[in-house]
């Protein structure tokens, strides 16, 4: 799969999960930690796109556990400053990798 497209100066990024890249193992065992790598993962997306956090429109989450919510707010909004995109949280049944957090983006180029 891709991990973005761009359509018209729009970009769409598939789902992060709270996983080190270079490493390809968990970011840690908490929400927390997953979700900075989460976060930090659709940046790099963006960044690679030529774009940012502050051009994101729209992000859907994907939480193991709702009860998460408090603690991955707290960390999401470090990253999603400013113009506060829309926002979609779920509770899902499970995610790839057992991990805690997925999140994608839409965001203008």
């Amino acid at each position: 799969y891709s991990q973005a497209y761009v359509n018209n100066g729009v970009l769409y990024t598939s789902g992060q999960l709270g996983i080190n890249p270079e490493t390809g193992n968990l970011g840690g065992d908490t929400i927390e930690e997953q979700a900075e790598w989460s976060c930090k993962n659709v940046g790099e997306i963006l960044k690679a796109a030529g774009t940012d956090y502050e051009h994101v429109l729209k992000t859907t989450c994907f939480l193991a556990d709702i009860a998460d919510f408090g603690a991955f707010n707290e960390v999401y909004a470090k990253y999603f400053t400013g113009t506060y995109p829309a926002r979609s949280c779920v509770e899902v049944a499970r995610l790839p990798k057992d991990v805690l957090i997925e999140i994608e983006a839409i965001a203008i180029k």
